[in-house]
């Protein structure tokens, strides 16, 4: 790619100031030496003006700038010299190494180092005078100096380049953190929508379906008697979860989770909702009474696990036994749902098989176990078991 080779602001400026400085010390008199062959005054302003030319291509193209400066500074020494040629190489050779390639960079450095022991060497050498190691120094501070700086200040610059490039690298990956965990919050969302309103909507859809294929008053009036009720306790679900979800909601206490305690309820709705059906739910828990309360997590993944699983019963199971269990081993607490297996007469609700993957997941984010499927039962029949497995133990619970 083409570099522009018009000058920035700050090399006109200092290409400007720099000409009219030296033009200043030039009407007054003001040189830095004398008795050299080109000792007319007018001649100092050749590499004055060479010089400031240099100054414009210090950005660009610093190393054209960098060789015209050279020849300026070895052209102003056969004159009678002015400060202001000498303070303008100073800042060539500083632009040459900050805005240079990353060799130029790593040489000039070295190069000007090599040049000012040198100079100083010989000079002293020539002259064999203490006063030659002044020459010396001159040297050093006319280039070694400007372009040891120079290295500094492109070093800080690399860093901060660095710096700002893992700062938006760190950015860009929280954004991706965030975006993320917005996806996981809103499968669990989708997760938790679906644990608490599939049961009420199966009943609901069970019930007006039976209401509307059977021709009595009197199983339409219980239908929609079990419908109306289901649908209340849905949107109170819905609202529970809204008020979990709202930030700032007007209610300043939050909605407590369910837990296992309320099992008595849901095994009763399954009973008034699965009479139609021929289902029987009853609830056996062998868990000690004195036991240790359980961690939030565990009691409401347990409950969800029960209520999909009675769910499931509503849709899918053939007439018979519903039965809940829980207990207790050591550190696990498990929980197990069986109901008969087979196809059954009457109104069925359909299935999405969102059920099974969100109590999956649920049992794999508190790293215990889970399964279901179809199993040998007593007299010849199957039956569908679901069985859930869940560490107590709010340590060995992943994150």
């Amino acid at each position: 790619m083409l570099t522009s080779i018009h000058p920035d602001r700050d090399a006109v400026a200092l290409a400007v100031s720099g000409l009219l400085g030296g033009l200043l010390l030039w009407l007054l008199g003001l040189h830095t030496q004398g008795g050299h062959p080109f000792s007319a005054p007018w001649v100092t302003l050749v590499p004055l003006t060479a010089m400031a030319a240099a100054e414009l291509l210090r950005r660009n193209a610093p190393r054209t700038a960098l060789a015209v400066g050279a020849l300026a500074l070895v052209a102003d020494q056969f004159t009678r010299g002015s400060l202001a040629t000498v303070l303008m190489f100073t800042d060539v050779m500083y632009a040459a190494v900050l805005y240079g390639t990353p060799a130029a960079a790593r040489r000039l450095p070295v190069a000007t180092l090599l040049v000012t022991v040198a100079s100083t060497i010989g000079f002293l050498a020539w002259f064999r005078k203490p006063e030659a190691l002044l020459i010396g120094l001159v040297i050093g501070l006319v280039s070694f100096i400007p372009a040891l700086t120079g290295v500094s200040v492109r070093s800080h610059r690399t860093a901060a380049d660095a710096a700002r490039l893992a700062a938006a690298q760190t950015a860009r990956l929280a954004e991706m953190d965030r975006t993320q965990a917005v996806i996981a919050e809103r499968a669990r969302m989708a997760r938790e929508l679906h644990d608490m309103v599939a049961n009420h909507l199966s009943a609901v859809a069970i019930h007006s379906t039976a209401a509307l294929s059977i021709d009595e008053p009197e199983t339409s009036r219980n239908a929609l008697k079990v419908i109306r009720e289901n649908s209340v306790e849905g949107l109170a679900e819905m609202r529970r979860l809204i008020g979990l979800l709202r930030e700032g909601g007007e209610d300043d206490a939050p909605a407590a989770a369910p837990t296992l305690a309320a099992l008595d309820t849901l095994v009763e709705q399954t009973n008034a909702n699965g009479a139609s059906g021929g289902l029987v739910c009853t609830l056996e828990d062998t868990r000690d009474p004195g036991a240790d309360a359980l961690p939030t997590p565990v009691e409401l993944a347990a409950y969800r696990i029960v209520q999909e699983s009675l769910t499931n019963a509503l849709k899918h199971a053939a007439p018979g036994p519903v039965v809940v269990r829980l207990g207790r081993a050591g550190e696990l607490l498990t929980v197990e749902v069986t109901s008969v297996f087979g196809s059954r007469t009457g109104p069925t609700a359909p299935g999405s098989g969102a059920g099974l993957v969100g109590m999956r997941e649920r049992v794999a984010l508190l790293g215990g176990t889970f399964g279901a499927g179809a199993e040998p039962g007593g007299d010849g029949a199957k039956i569908w078991r679901v069985r859930a497995e869940l560490p107590v133990r709010e340590r060995e619970m992943r994150e």
